[in-house]
């Protein structure tokens, strides 16, 4: 199926908030990042580490991710983990979504009219 640049636009606006939510409940266990990309990617939450690695730094910046040094491995990594104000955050994220979730199936079902 092609896509438009209209929509392929759209779908990228959409999914954008998802993937900050996707990593910070997936980050409740501590991981390195190419992990996480093939984690959320797996589970259907689409994502690029031109994207990915910038918005960790992001999250990490905000105080919304910790990170350390695994240097034990051959090859340090750098693992992230959800912080207390990024599980606060991604609880009220959660429930904003199943809120819009509720209101968007009531929308497409009739009910909403």
């Amino acid at each position: 199926m092609s896509m438009d640049a209209t929509t392929a636009s759209h779908l990228q606006e959409l999914r954008r908030g998802t993937v900050v939510l996707g990593c910070l409940v997936r980050l409740r266990e501590p991981d390195y990042g190419y992990a996480l990309l093939e984690s959320l990617n797996r589970i259907g939450i689409t994502v690029d580490a031109n994207t990915l690695y910038p918005l960790l730094r992001r999250l990490e910046k905000q105080g919304l991710l910790t990170s350390e040094w695994n240097t034990d491995e051959a090859r340090p990594r750098k693992f992230y983990r959800t912080s207390p104000a990024g599980e606060q955050l991604a609880g009220v994220l959660t429930a904003d979504w199943k809120h819009i979730d509720r209101a968007l199936a009531r929308l497409t079902s009739g009910e909403g009219s």
